[in-house]
């Protein structure tokens, strides 16, 4: 789960309080650590996961995606209640749920009920993960703000490699013989250990407007719709092909289309009633807002896709253990990092190039993902390639909410967050169900992969292009030479 936050879009802080700062920023980094690693640690256990469970393709790929639906489908709305019910109220019950459905989700009997709780557990994420961020920006100030921000994104980027190679770890391992089952239940001593410090250490909430405006700040029309739609959309590409394609998959691929188009139509009926949107249509007029959002679909879906496609690999035709597949991201997962974490350094020229030349590195190794799919240190070199290539996606988010007036600042934010999640359960449904069938047909997970790099290269070349008029905005130009213009007086 690819995840960054303009600062912009949240509240300013009222200054640092008294009490356990490292404490406190030891506890909700942690929630925020484990909400990120529970989209990527499940990837590496899915073939042992397949054959303990006796789980079909699409099982597999509901698994993964199911946790990212619910979350990015819920962000916006997890994000509002902890403004109107209390940012920490909100973290606490986040941070419960969450660690109950990781519990439900170890114990799962079967794939049915592992795919129901993991959308649970996205749910749950969405009301925890939201509240890390204005907690840190209402307690921090100063110097003590910057290092903790610097803490958040360096815990988002890190729980990507560490979600990797510690699903790998606890799934060799074994312990008691639960297997794949520890990459759920390894949140659970964790959330219980936060839910006990949390009441001591977290700041109580003040200025709580409550929720006596539920309706018109949730916007509960809007979320319901756009649940239907997504729904209508993924279910039958996860599971169209192993079903046959049946008629009902056309007719809800056709009924998503038009509970997309009720969705624009309620959102405009929400802001003319003077409600909150979800996604407001003021929004969407801002300067390369519209282009920014086009681009970021391509690179959260491609990568989304590579994960999932190619832990099947290494541990289908390379016969990888689950430790030897999660290691083998490191490379890659490090690479993403690295450039999410360092492209500030560069020349403020750059920046904006950067995008369509990284999305055109990632599209260039996703080429070579067939002919080098015998593994080996080229096939490790490839994946840091893609990582590094791919690791521009925060730079989008950056580059379009620097025009977005602050006063949208959070919800422009909250439409990039949510159509990065929805752009990799996009991925995993397309092009993971395009591996599986490869597979299936050409008996060998190294033949899926030609076909699969060819479709992630041309995703992430058309993201490219779309980039290319964020690289070729003037306005965005003039504005960060005036940013490196000292201020006079």
């Amino acid at each position: 789960m690819t995840q960054t936050t303009d600062l912009r879009g949240i509240v300013p802080g009222q200054g640092s309080r008294s009490g356990p700062g490292g404490l406190l920023l030891a506890v909700v980094l942690l929630g925020q650590f484990m909400g990120v690693l529970d989209a990527s640690i499940v990837n590496v256990a899915l073939p042992t996961m397949r054959a303990d469970l006796q789980a079909s393709g699409a099982g597999l790929q509901l698994v993964v995606a199911g946790y990212i639906i619910s979350y990015a489908v819920l962000l916006i709305t997890g994000a509002r209640l902890g403004a109107l019910a209390g940012h920490r109220r909100l973290y606490h019950l986040g941070l419960a749920a969450f660690t109950a459905a990781s519990l439900a989700c170890g114990l799962a009997p079967s794939t049915g009920a592992l795919v129901a709780f993991r959308f649970l557990q996205g749910a749950a994420a969405a009301l925890l993960t939201p509240q890390v961020m204005s907690m840190i920006q209402r307690n921090f100030t100063g110097a003590a703000r910057a290092r903790a921000l610097s803490l958040y994104s360096a815990v988002t980027a890190g729980a990507v490699v560490v979600g990797q190679a510690a699903g790998g770890l606890l799934v060799s391992a074994d312990l008691f013989g639960t297997g794949w089952r520890t990459v759920f239940l390894v949140n659970v001593p964790i959330g219980i250990a936060l839910l006990i410090a949390g009441p001591r250490v977290l700041p109580r909430d003040e200025d709580v407007p409550g929720l006596r405006n539920l309706r018109a700040q949730l916007d509960l029309p809007g979320l319901l719709t756009l649940a239907a739609a997504v729904l209508l959309f993924v279910v039958p590409l996860i599971m169209g092909h192993e079903l046959g394609w049946p008629a009902w998959g056309w007719a809800s691929l056709a009924a998503s289309a038009v509970f997309f188009a009720a969705f624009a139509a309620v959102e405009r009926r929400v802001a003319a009633a003077g409600g909150k949107p979800l996604i407001s249509v003021r929004v969407l007029r801002a300067p390369l807002l519209v282009p920014a959002c086009v681009a970021i679909l391509f690179g959260p879906c491609s990568w989304a896709a590579f994960l999932f496609t190619t832990t099947l690999h290494l541990q289908g035709d390379l016969r990888m253990s689950p430790l030897e597949s999660g290691l083998a991201f490191v490379p890659c997962v490090a690479a993403f990092a690295l450039v999410g974490l360092s492209w500030q350094r560069l020349p403020a020229r750059w920046h904006r190039r950067l995008i369509p030349a990284g999305f055109a590195i990632a599209a260039a190794g996703y080429l070579c993902v067939g002919p080098l799919a015998g593994g080996g240190a080229a096939y490790e070199a490839l994946t840091a390639v893609i990582g590094f290539g791919l690791g521009v996606m925060p730079i989008i988010m950056t580059t379009a909410l620097r025009h977005v007036p602050a006063e949208d600042a959070a919800d422009a934010s909250g439409l990039l967050l949510t159509l990065m999640q929805l752009a990799q359960v996009i991925g995993i449904a397309t092009a993971g169900t395009l591996f599986l069938s490869l597979a299936e047909s050409g008996g060998s997970t190294r033949h899926a992969e030609y076909g699969t790099g060819w479709a992630l290269a041309a995703a992430t070349l058309v993201g490219a292009l779309c980039a290319l008029s964020l690289a070729r905005d003037r306005a965005a130009a003039g504005r960060a030479a005036r940013d490196r213009v000292p201020a006079r007086g």
